[in-house]
């Protein structure tokens, strides 16, 4: 069995997703990382970055943080998504590392001065509208000649499908895309990309006009975090 730390955002959606894909069984931990639940002393244990997921695989006593590496571990567990060839199987590694330096923190700090920030910071917007239009653009030029990022559908995709699903909230237009909508479309239509996206849909979400919400979410430091630690 493997434990699943999680909250439903898109990294926690690359871990949901990909357990689903693989079939295999898991209990779900739910971190309100709204109520500071990140911060408890038997998650930093797991997860030092005080960020979800984290898995436990308890079969293989072993326990991850960061959503690439739990990726990168399921596959090879399963056997799944992953190919065993040298060149493919970096094609795969480095679309999946594309991912976690681009098109993750970019959509996410987009996301921020989108639906999160107190006050407008046009700048800020129109920076990381670029970014993420741009990096849109990137995969739309990669899948014009491939149906998955890397060839064969893998983690690279699994990795980047939740950071597209979450267009519409970004103000991103996925229709003038033609190759990434044909993408995302069918990764959507995927069963199990389904139920790994439904994962924790009905759960209360953190209320941001909530002062404390956001001063756990937006409000960390080196202080803080030091702070959580001693506590542990």
């Amino acid at each position: 069995m493997i434990d699943l730390y999680y909250w439903p955002t898109p990294n926690g959606n690359k871990a949901s997703i990909m357990l689903e894909e693989c079939g295999l069984s898991y209990n779900t931990v739910a971190v309100n990382i709204g109520r500071g639940e990140q911060f408890s002393a038997e998650f930093l244990r797991i997860s030092p970055n005080n960020r979800i997921p984290a898995i436990v695989d308890h079969e293989a006593s072993i326990s991850l943080f960061e959503s690439g590496a739990i990726l990168a571990y399921l596959a090879e567990k399963t056997g799944k998504f992953m190919p065993e060839e040298l060149h493919a199987r970096y094609e795969v590694m480095q679309w999946l590392f594309w991912q976690m330096g681009n098109l993750g923190p970019m959509a996410g700090q987009l996301s921020h001065f989108v639906n999160y920030a107190p006050e407008p910071v046009p700048y800020a917007q129109q920076r990381y509208e670029n970014e993420y239009d741009r990096l849109l653009g990137v995969m739309n030029t990669r899948l014009e000649d491939r149906e998955y990022l890397a060839g064969d559908y893998s983690i690279a995709d699994i990795a980047s499908f939740p950071w597209v699903m979450s267009y519409k909230r970004l103000g991103a237009d996925l229709d003038k895309f033609s190759k990434l909508r044909r993408w995302f479309d069918a990764i959507k239509a995927r069963p199990a990309v389904q139920r790994g996206a439904d994962l924790g849909s009905d759960w209360h979400r953190p209320d941001l006009t909530d002062e404390e919400a956001r001063k756990v979410l937006f409000g960390q430091n080196a202080a803080s975090i030091a702070a959580a630690a001693k506590e542990r």
